[in-house]
């Protein structure tokens, strides 16, 4: 009897401590409440206590918009917005996800509060592209970043031809923007099964 009852302790002990899972944390198959295999007909579910803004492009063109689903929450927070890969498809999966609030991170803790250092010592640096105002920033892996590039000094900020390495960039230079490509991640993962 005495060893049932123990037993039973113990199992509602383990039942209490068991960790619920983080509503914002940022997966490789997964964000928050969003996983990687959803497609734009089901946002309205996903998101269904969230509310959903549908900015659609128009035409098939070069300079048309992208289809954009915007996500706030009922308070007015916008969390996210979505791209899916083409317009005017609701069978479409969600190719990019533009990070809005800094409360979602990466299981390294990277949000929109973290700093270039950051970035630095947690993932492998791919890339920095110097556009006219930003630098954006890709890694290995599906994040990429932005850095508003008044975050440099004087002398790099206004040639788009400089080629900027990370040293360049102070450690204290914060994230202007922190997107997901999750078209990017099947793409490798696809190009890393053909080379075994």
């Amino acid at each position: 009897m005495k060893k049932t009852v123990f037993l039973g302790l113990i199992a509602a002990c383990l039942a209490s401590c068991t960790t619920k899972e983080d509503p914002f944390l940022i997966q490789k198959d997964r964000i928050g409440k969003l996983h990687k295999n959803a497609i734009v007909k089901q946002l309205d579910s996903v998101f269904a206590n969230d509310s959903l803004v549908k900015r659609i492009g128009e035409g098939d063109y070069m300079q048309a918009g992208n289809d954009q689903y915007l996500v706030f929450e009922k308070r007015g927070k916008h969390v996210f917005t979505l791209t899916p890969t083409q317009q005017h498809d609701e069978n479409e999966k969600i190719e990019t996800i533009q990070i809005h609030d800094e409360r979602y991170k990466t299981e390294n803790g990277i949000s929109l509060k973290s700093t270039f250092k950051d970035i630095r010592e947690h993932y492998k640096i791919k890339n920095i592209y110097n556009t006219m105002k930003n630098l954006v920033i890709t890694v290995n892996g599906q994040e990429y970043f932005t850095i508003d590039k008044k975050e440099l000094a004087e002398d790099l900020r206004y040639d788009m031809s400089l080629n900027i390495d990370p040293i360049q960039i102070p450690d204290a230079a914060k994230i202007k923007q922190f997107m997901i490509n999750w078209k990017h991640t099947e793409i490798a993962e696809t190009e890393k099964k053909d080379a075994q």
